[in-house]
């Protein structure tokens, strides 16, 4: 890890997108939904921060956290286990005053008298949808080089099916940016249907603590409830707000077709080596044996991760860890989250298990490559 500290504090937003993905966070947020094998989404952005010497970081949770608190534990992992500074969970209720937040205003409320009490110059924040390995050092370097008042990370793509499927005004809200010459933040959409490829924030943002505590200060006290939509998006004219162009690998999840479609994308290695090539990403330890192949067994074009058990055929899946394959099953094109039991005689294409399910011997389970089938927490088809 790095070891040197950066100038910053970090706040993630993991319950941000939770809607957009309801079959996967009936029981836990966006930030715990398992991801490449072994991993959490939260993970992702939690080790960027950490690799690029950011010490303190607080998370804002607001419903559905138990299985995030327990998957983050004391933040050893991500050597955030510290006297000072370190991992701060925010949990709604937690002081008199902090309440279930709706949109980000609401959720840095909760957080005001914390950072008042902090000395770091900058503060990052980002949301949990995005699984990446990206360089805050480097964001860090261009937003003091542009002197904003706050830079915003965008990348360009086509706006994802996911995220133009009918939804409330303010469910899973999205923004893509007009930007001018010199990278200045001219106009901000939200939830534009607009064709072809656009600036599509990734939000993630780096402003100074002091101007942050003065305008979620007055944001707040105005009522004001989306920070990009009531508040940079408002007064774009009055606060410098400077884009920074991401061109890096990056899986965002919008939907289970999306979460299907990158988990799969892993089997590539250009896939899998824009993610994890870079610095390190850490996870929750699990100790457990090494994935055995059982002779007889057949594996093509797969990530498996410890403690797994194949017996059978397995071909073009992503297997989370202890997931068994039993002698005579054949597995393809499939998601298996840890734990799942696969027994004998089955036939499983295009399914997205979730931990603990089993599906018992013979059955026949097929999504399609468009829909694929979605086997819910400790279910036994």
């Amino acid at each position: 890890m790095v070891n040197s500290n950066a100038d910053a504090l970090g706040i993630i937003f993991p319950n941000s997108y939770d809607t957009l993905v309801p079959e996967l966070v009936g029981k836990r947020l966006m930030a715990s939904i398992p991801f490449a094998g072994r991993y959490r989404m939260v993970d992702f952005i939690l080790s960027s921060m950490v690799n690029s010497g950011i010490g303190n970081i607080s998370i804002a949770v607001r419903q559905n956290y138990l299985s995030l608190m327990d998957h983050l534990g004391s933040g050893r992992e991500w050597d955030l286990t510290r006297k000072n500074g370190g991992l701060n969970i925010v949990p709604p209720f937690a002081e008199n005053g902090v309440k279930v937040y709706t949109g980000r205003v609401e959720a840095m409320a909760n957080l005001l008298d914390y950072l008042r009490r902090q000395k770091e110059k900058y503060v990052v924040m980002s949301d949990a949808n995005i699984a990446v390995n990206f360089d805050f050092k480097v964001l860090m370097d261009k937003h003091a080089e542009n002197h904003a008042d706050i830079t915003m990370v965008y990348a360009e793509e086509e706006i994802p099916q996911g995220l133009l499927k009918p939804r409330t005004a303010t469910d899973g809200m999205y923004y893509t940016l007009n930007v001018d010459a010199e990278g200045r933040v001219r106009k901000i959409y939200a939830n534009s249907r607009e064709a072809g490829v656009q600036k599509l924030s990734m939000n993630i943002y780096i402003m100074e603590r002091e101007f942050l505590l003065k305008l979620f200060e007055i944001s707040f006290a105005r009522g004001y409830c989306y920070f990009e939509r009531d508040i940079l998006a408002q007064h774009l004219d009055t606060i410098h707000v400077q884009a920074y162009e991401f061109h890096g690998y990056k899986a965002r999840i919008c939907d289970m077709q999306s979460y299907f479609r990158e988990n799969m994308k892993l089997l590539k290695d250009e896939s899998l080596d824009g993610l994890f090539s870079g610095d390190p990403i850490y996870t929750k330890i699990r100790d457990d044996n090494p994935t055995r192949y059982i002779n007889g067994c057949k594996a093509s074009n797969i990530m498996a991760a410890d403690g797994c058990v194949i017996e059978g055929e397995v071909e073009n899946s992503i297997l989370f860890r202890g997931v068994k394959i039993a002698k005579g099953a054949v597995v393809k094109n499939c998601v298996l989250m840890q734990d799942t039991v696969i027994e004998e005689g089955v036939k499983a294409e295009y399914v997205i298990s979730d931990k603990n399910v089993r599906i018992t011997a013979g059955k026949e389970v097929r999504g399609a490559e468009t829909f694929p089938v979605y086997i819910a927490k400790h279910q036994v088809v």
